[in-house]
């Protein structure tokens, strides 16, 4: 357990308050009507759960108390706006907000600049997977978040993809035990392939030849943008098949161009 430890300058953080489901229904109805002692207490017994999203975080070159504080600033924005009423966990509620401070935190200190139009599509869709969320208990699939934003569906997963931060093309995205694929095996060498008609040519002889299930899967995924997950529900399989079908799809179709 001691790997997954968050040190936080000044802050024992073993001796921090965990409030459970009665104290903190007491303390919402005490800084509800005025009480802000209350409030306080709120936040000093949900800091745990800012350490536990900082944990994702802790094996990148971020300053740990740097985003802690950013973490409590979410923490705080959703002691504010929370309702009981919601019948929601506390927990359930705040994560996105800490979340989404600490992303936005990381982005703006971040020498990659996303164009603004970018930018206020990824906040309206991370508003409107909230609001979702609240109302309905689930996340909303891409073309749900397209619909109501009105934008193309590919754009949400473009979108959402400028909050990441930046990945090394040697990191390793999938292992079945095999050989390990890195990112670098994924990117395409633009260059080379609209020199080589060939390539492109064979490319998409290969995709009218896969299995059609395995086609639509690779649509999805790489030109609308789709998760794993999204395709599974759409499909009713796995996301493990999802995942199988993908990789094979892949391989067919690099047996095929060579």
């Amino acid at each position: 357990m001691a790997r997954y430890k968050v040190d936080i300058t000044g802050i024992n953080t073993n001796e921090l308050k965990v409030l459970n489901s009665s104290e903190m229904t007491k303390l919402f109805t005490r800084y509800q009507n005025g009480d802000l002692q209350a409030k306080e207490e709120l936040i000093n017994g949900n800091l745990k759960l800012v350490l536990s999203i900082l944990r994702s975080f802790n094996k990148g070159n971020y300053n740990m108390d740097d985003l802690f504080q950013v973490g409590v600033i979410g923490l705080i924005k959703a002691i504010d706006n929370f309702d009981l009423s919601y019948n929601l966990k506390l927990s359930t509620y705040a994560v996105p907000l800490i979340l989404g401070e600490i992303k936005r935190y990381i982005r703006d200190n971040n020498s990659i600049r996303i164009s603004r139009s970018i930018k206020d599509l990824a906040y309206n869709i991370l508003r409107f997977k909230e609001s979702y969320f609240n109302k309905h208990g689930h996340e909303p699939t891409s073309k749900e978040i397209a619909d109501s934003l009105d934008v193309e569906e590919y754009k949400i997963a473009q979108a959402l993809d400028s909050l990441k931060e930046p990945m090394s093309i040697f990191e390793p995205i999938y292992n079945d035990g095999g050989d390990t694929i890195y990112l670098m095996d994924q990117i395409a060498d633009k260059k080379d392939l609209n020199s080589d008609k060939d390539a492109l040519i064979s490319l998409r002889k290969g995709l009218n030849k896969i299995k059609e299930r395995e086609r639509e899967i690779l649509i999805e995924r790489y030109i609308i943008g789709k998760t794993q997950m999204e395709i599974a529900e759409s499909l009713n399989i796995s996301q493990a098949q999802v995942s199988r079908i993908e990789k094979n799809a892949i391989l067919s179709l690099k047996r095929m161009i060579k």
